[in-house]
């Protein structure tokens, strides 16, 4: 999937600023490793994880994810990953949609 861009919903940064971003990472992957200001973790179908933040409005992810992975494993990882992004950004996987279309077409 590589590297991607989520833009934080206005007034949302609070529930995620300071420790509180690994605390998120932590509630829904387990297991976190900080490594500067980055947030790595691997889980399910996850080899990869890289979470930061820039400013108060851009949430950043670097992942990678497995090939083929078992549809189990798969659909628990869309699960948490879906509940990760809302957690950290403030909107759901529609309005994400959304916003990146709109986006893409300025």
């Amino acid at each position: 999937m590589g590297k991607n861009k989520y833009d934080i919903k206005r007034g949302h940064f609070k529930n995620i600023e300071g420790g509180k971003l690994k605390e998120l990472m932590e509630d829904v992957f387990d297991s976190i490793e900080e490594k500067g200001d980055k947030l790595i973790s691997d889980f399910g179908a996850i080899e990869h994880l890289e979470v930061w933040t820039e400013g108060r409005t851009e949430l950043w992810v670097d992942i990678e994810m497995e090939e083929k992975p078992d549809e189990d494993i798969a659909m628990d990882t869309i699960s948490r990953w879906n509940d990760f992004l809302l957690k950290d950004t403030g909107f759901d996987a529609k309005k994400r949609s959304k916003r990146a279309k709109k986006k893409a077409k300025k």
